[in-house]
């Protein structure tokens, strides 16, 4: 769906951006104060990122965090849509809130730095879950991977030879991490390529329930057949990191964050595609219905689609941008793990999360008790 070309162009340097970045200050916001309240994956928004717009603007960050989609979903759900004013959820995920009226359609005229967006990944954005009955609910934000972390001194995989079954094979005994819910995806991919269980490539878990449930409970099987080789689950990016640096996990299906940063620590450890392709998301960035300081939220908002904040976010994170440039701002240690990390083969490879379905995220956390039970 999203070309390599278009990886590339978002990642590599572009030179001069079309527009200018507009920065709107607290004297240009028209709500009753000068703070925004952000509700944001724990990584997202760092120490760097907040002096910056609090200098450039004069609108205080109040920011609270979450670890998963589910998270975010059920406390905004809780609170009506209210208590936030911006929020990040996975683009894949807008299905979920639209029917509780829980996001806002966004008025792109308060959006001038729109235009520093990717155009292909705002396009490629409504067909992931972006729009609800026409109108803009989320726009992208940054786009990352979920691939195979590992330690190149106790696993000899060369580039070519890392899969989702190395995870499982007979070496990994105690030393595999991941989370249950998308190691579900991975190891179908897996099955699927090597003929073992044919999923169009773990499209028909988007099909139908009975579809879903019959390549789920392959991949299940074939995990829990494999428990021996697990050392520890994850289900945010604190926990994936100390499954390597306490758990004992050698290899694991992580989130590019996880193996790019453990990396930059040590170069033993190693982030690379499996052979099956990466598994890919993109987050997005949206207004809760409830929003009390609608002005100051879409200031912010402004900042984070400029070069300069993509650029921090890449080298705070690893994440890759949706900002046009940014890559010009994220320094020397993201250009490279990028270049080691990606290439045109792998690029063209990578398997993408689709819009949930109605039995999607219920289904997916039946099997995910039935693994962590087993």
């Amino acid at each position: 769906m999203i070309s390599r070309r278009t990886l590339l162009q978002g990642t590599a340097a572009t030179g001069a951006i079309l527009s200018a970045p507009v920065v709107l200050k607290a004297s240009d916001a028209l709500a009753s104060s000068g703070q925004v309240n952000v509700f944001a994956w724990g990584d997202y928004i760092q120490q760097n990122q907040i002096d910056k717009f609090e200098k450039d603007t004069g609108i205080k960050i109040n920011l609270s965090t979450y670890g998963s989609n589910d998270e975010a979903e059920q406390k905004l759900k809780a609170a009506g849509g209210k208590g936030f004013d911006v929020i990040f959820p996975s683009v894949t995920n807008g299905p979920n809130y639209y029917p509780d009226n829980l996001l806002q359609p966004l008025d792109e005229a308060k959006l001038p730095n729109m235009s520093n967006l990717i155009a292909s990944m705002v396009n490629d954005s409504v067909k992931l879950g972006g729009t609800y009955r026409g109108k803009r609910m989320l726009l992208p934000f940054n786009w990352g991977t979920e691939a195979i972390t590992f330690d190149s001194s106790v696993f000899a995989l060369s580039d070519s030879d890392v899969s989702y079954g190395s995870l499982f094979a007979a070496d990994a005994v105690g030393k595999s991490a991941f989370r249950q819910k998308s190691v579900i995806m991975g190891v179908g991919l897996y099955l699927d390529a090597t003929g073992e269980m044919k999923s169009n490539r773990m499209l028909d878990v988007y099909k139908s329930e009975e579809d879903a449930r019959r390549v789920w409970d392959a991949c299940a099987k074939f995990i829990i057949g494999n428990k021996d080789k697990i050392a520890a689950f994850w289900n945010n990016a604190t926990e994936a990191e100390n499954a390597f640096t306490q758990a004992g996990a050698a290899i694991g299906q992580t989130w590019d964050t996880t193996g790019l940063l453990l990396n930059r620590g040590d170069a033993k450890w190693k982030y690379r595609m499996p052979k099956e392709g990466g598994i890919t998301w993109m987050d997005s960035v949206g207004i809760p219905s409830g929003a009390e300081n609608l002005e100051q939220g879409y200031a912010f908002i402004n900042a984070l689609m400029t070069p300069e904040f993509g650029g921090l976010l890449s080298a705070n994170t690893g994440y890759n941008s949706a900002v046009a440039g940014a890559s010009d701002f994220a320094g020397d240690d993201y250009k490279k793990q990028f270049a080691e990390t990606y290439n045109a083969d792998n690029l063209a490879n990578l398997w993408w999360w689709q819009a949930d379905t109605p039995w999607f995220a219920p289904l997916r956390q039946e099997y995910v008790d039935k693994i962590t039970n087993s």
